[in-house]
């Protein structure tokens, strides 16, 4: 859960709603698509942004970012040895979400930096992967990918699309997109790689993550694209997922342009950083979401785990994430906790 409270339009907008319509307004079923309104805001936003020429039929709205990623799985896997890649560190919910689509993770490592290794993915490449997915910035380990990493990724992802006769969709899983707290540029990726599905949700960068709300993004310019977001609604309506909840597609469409404060993230990122990097410990770079990525000095995150615990530190073991000698810290705390856990 973020430790900072969601931004005080985000009430305004409630209360605005709540004393000022209707109830069956803000209660009644939207299309399962979502309310134009706020499809359309959502798409002026991302072009406002990013120089794209997006409308309200590119966006799907959702349950949040664990309904983006079920649906576009649901959607994209079609047989039983369809493959999905994954790169470590990885959000372990993808393996249940993958495999529970009927889908296989096929899991690979990073490089040193964390960053993806080419050489490792193009050999897990094959005439049965579906899509990759890539989460940046990164949970567990805050990383953001370097626009250079990515745009090796879409040459790559291109030219093993040639080379199968098949298309590979690149799927970016963004909760933490709006959380950065360094120069780092986020990149856009439907602008390198045109296969590109975007799963977004407003959970972190809002601090809403009980309203469960979210889009899906379907370029025109990825292949098959009206299929594909045909398909998207067709797998909504499988899993149950009837609308986005209605009150808070208006909300969002009301504060489409609010910016999260950061201050004590970085605060506490600021102070993790130095202190662990004082104490020895090696920190993949956290340059965005709300996490340490730790190098335990034993190589084994379980036995870091039960260690910790003795001094009431809770970190997560790595090896859920795919990286078995690190550990997992969050500092979405009050910094009050962050420096007694320094």
């Amino acid at each position: 859960n973020p430790s900072v409270p969601a931004p005080h339009q985000v009430q305004d907008a409630i209360k605005e709603f709540i004393e000022k319509l209707e109830p069956k307004a803000y209660h009644s079923y939207t299309s399962a698509v979502g309310d134009n309104g706020t499809r359309t805001a959502v798409a002026e936003n991302l072009n406002k942004r990013y120089g794209t020429k997006y409308d309200m039929n590119n966006i799907f709205m959702t349950c949040g970012a664990a309904a983006s990623l079920n649906i576009t799985f649901k959607a994209l896997i079609n047989a039983p040895d369809d493959e999905i890649i994954v790169v470590a560190p990885f959000f372990p919910e993808y393996k249940v979400f993958i495999e529970g689509q009927g889908g296989k993770m096929v899991l690979i490592q990073p490089d040193a930096d964390l960053n993806i290794d080419m050489a490792v993915l193009e050999k897990a490449i094959t005439k049965n992967t579906k899509a990759m997915i890539i989460n940046s910035p990164n949970n567990p380990a805050g990383i953001i990918y370097p626009e250079s990493n990515l745009k090796a990724l879409a040459e790559l992802l291109s030219k093993k699309e040639k080379e199968f006769g098949t298309s590979i969709y690149l799927i970016t899983d963004e909760p933490y997109r709006e959380l950065v707290y360094t120069d780092d540029k986020v990149v856009h990726m439907p602008t390198l790689y045109k296969n590109t599905i975007v799963c977004y949700s407003w959970s972190k960068s809002l601090s809403l993550p009980g309203e469960r709300i979210g889009y899906i993004l379907v370029p025109s310019e990825a292949d098959d694209s009206k299929n594909v977001y045909a398909a998207i609604g067709g797998a909504a309506r499988c899993l149950g997922y009837v609308c986005a909840p209605s009150l808070f597609q208006k909300v969002i469409e009301k504060c489409i342009d609010v910016e999260p404060d950061l201050t004590v993230y970085k605060k506490n990122r600021d102070i993790l950083v130095e202190g662990l990097t004082a104490a020895g410990y090696r920190v993949a770079n956290p340059a965005g979401a709300f996490y340490l990525f730790i190098e335990t000095p034993e190589k084994d995150g379980d036995k870091f785990y039960e260690r910790a615990k003795k001094y009431d530190l809770l970190v997560v073991p790595g090896a859920g994430f795919g990286s078995k000698e690190y550990v997992r810290l969050a500092y979405c705390v009050d910094t009050a906790k962050v420096e007694k856990a320094v």
